[in-house]
């Protein structure tokens, strides 16, 4: 990995991080426009997804800059970039009223699929951060309320699949009354299923293909796990026992 790593580096490293950065993010942006047109032409949507994208960017970028050690950025964190554009498209059809379609579907199936890959990539390069790992968590969590909200608005399942997009937002908003909510938290290999059941049950329910009545039971039996998982964790940071 460290040979790897160093050979990688070559070129590159004689610019700064937050460059290489600012450069896959701006080919990101072109990325993101060129797709949304495909998909949406001149709809205004895209100026959201457009808006989007570049706010989580920006935001990214001053973490480079703070919090990342290596000497490039790597393909981990090409990854996850990609994964935001992806995500930047879905809220482009989200602003410009969605409609159940098969190319929809096949970048929510692409986003999801490409989750995992960062964290691979990270670990064969040597590139594992804590950066890295929290610019993940939060391009995930951002995929998650997409999804959630274009299921809602398709009209295939009720209000009640917005629970599915909501937990990450919901605990971070719960630890300003309760810090002790804002605590480490250790390794579950349940989280991490519960995370996975929770993703594709949200893309089954906008496959054209699935009946509604599937989709709810889908989307219905994921919120229950999703529930779960996160009271575990409250009961872990609240120091309950049981």
């Amino acid at each position: 990995m460290a040979n790897l790593d160093k050979s990688s580096d070559v070129g590159l490293a004689r610019f700064s991080v937050a460059a290489q950065f600012a450069v896959v993010g701006l080919i990101g942006g072109c990325f993101v426009a060129g797709v949304s047109w495909i998909l949406l032409g001149n709809s205004p949507g895209i100026l959201g997804g457009m808006c989007l994208y570049g706010v989580v960017i920006a935001l990214a970028l001053n973490g480079v800059r703070e919090r990342f050690a290596h000497r490039t950025i790597g393909l981990c964190n090409g990854a996850t970039i990609a994964r935001l554009a992806l995500v930047s498209v879905l809220v482009a059809v989200l602003m410009s009223g969605y409609a159940l379609s098969w190319a929809v579907f096949g970048v929510a199936v692409v986003a999801f699929a490409l989750d995992g890959v960062d964290g691979w990539l990270a670990r064969r390069e040597g590139r594992a951060s804590a950066f890295g790992a929290r610019f993940d968590m939060e391009v995930d969590s951002l995929l998650a309320l997409v999804l959630a909200l274009l299921v809602w608005q398709s009209g295939t399942v009720g209000a009640y699949v917005v629970i599915l997009g909501l937990p990450r937002y919901a605990f971070w908003v719960a630890q300003f009354p309760f810090p002790s909510l804002n605590g480490a938290l250790p390794e579950r290999f349940s989280r991490k299923v519960v995370c996975v059941v929770q993703i594709t049950a949200l893309i089954t329910a906008l496959c054209p293909l699935v009946p509604a009545p599937v989709a709810s039971v889908f989307v219905g039996a994921a919120a229950v796990a999703l529930i779960w998982s996160f009271w575990v964790d409250v009961r872990h940071l609240s120091g309950a026992r049981g």
